[in-house]
């Protein structure tokens, strides 16, 4: 089953948060779901401890170096989805949750130093395809962006990372106070109230759209899971 992994050398890129819209969206459709939550700093497990976490969702924290490994491969062979939210930096714990990934999504926020971070995580993929002779595939996920404004440096990322004929997701991860309210009220964007966060209808539709593309790279993907890497 799917190893989703999200990896990013950087810290406060995005990663936890778009992994628990990520898992929320695919328990939201029926899917059993699993998080390893393998940041040191466990925001997803701090999440998954508040009330309104789908019945169908699993957090599991306490996971080492030593430990990550195993914990992909046997909730790979129980649930449809699993979903990795690593530390925000370079690690042996990154490298061994990689090699096992079906796909890594890389959040980016629109700045150049960003970018830099994600041409390490690209790296790092590359290393690790290398070492177990297998295409691991990999995208860039724009985090954090304005439904309104289109900055130039945004842009010009982009055309950089097409240009290296790096992946990017079409679908954005916009700043919305719903992405960041669930982890203070718990539950997903559907258990929020309007009381509680305004324009909740476009955060929950910017979350089914990034599932979907989600769905569907990893459909494209499957057939590379057992071709050789470059």
């Amino acid at each position: 089953m799917p190893t989703i992994v999200f990896a990013s050398p950087k810290g406060g890129a995005g990663k936890s948060t778009s992994a628990v819209v990520l898992a929320s969206e695919l328990a939201r459709s029926g899917a059993d779901v699993v998080v390893i939550d393998a940041d040191p700093n466990r925001p997803v497990s701090k999440w998954g401890k508040l009330e309104g976490k789908p019945a169908n969702l699993r957090v599991v924290s306490e996971v080492t170096e030593a430990t990550i490994i195993d914990e992909i491969e046997a909730w790979s062979t129980k649930v449809p989805f699993v979903v990795v939210d690593l530390e925000g930096t370079a690690s042996m714990t990154v490298a061994y949750a990689i090699s096992r990934a079906e796909l890594v999504i890389i959040p980016v926020q629109g700045s150049q130093l960003d970018a830099a971070e994600a041409a390490k995580a690209i790296k790092l993929i590359r290393q690790q395809e290398r070492a177990f002779a297998r295409r691991i595939p990999y995208a860039v996920l724009f985090t954090r962006t304005s439904t309104v404004i289109r900055p130039r440096l945004l842009g010009h990322i982009r055309q950089e990372l097409h240009a290296a004929n790096v992946p990017i997701f079409a679908t954005q991860i916009h700043e919305r106070e719903a992405f960041r309210a669930i982890f203070s009220f718990g539950g997903t964007i559907q258990t929020l109230l309007p009381s509680q966060v305004s324009n909740l209808a476009a955060a929950a539709s910017n979350a089914r759209a990034f599932a979907a593309e989600v769905v569907a790279m990893l459909r494209e993907t499957a057939p590379m899971k057992k071709g050789r890497a470059a």
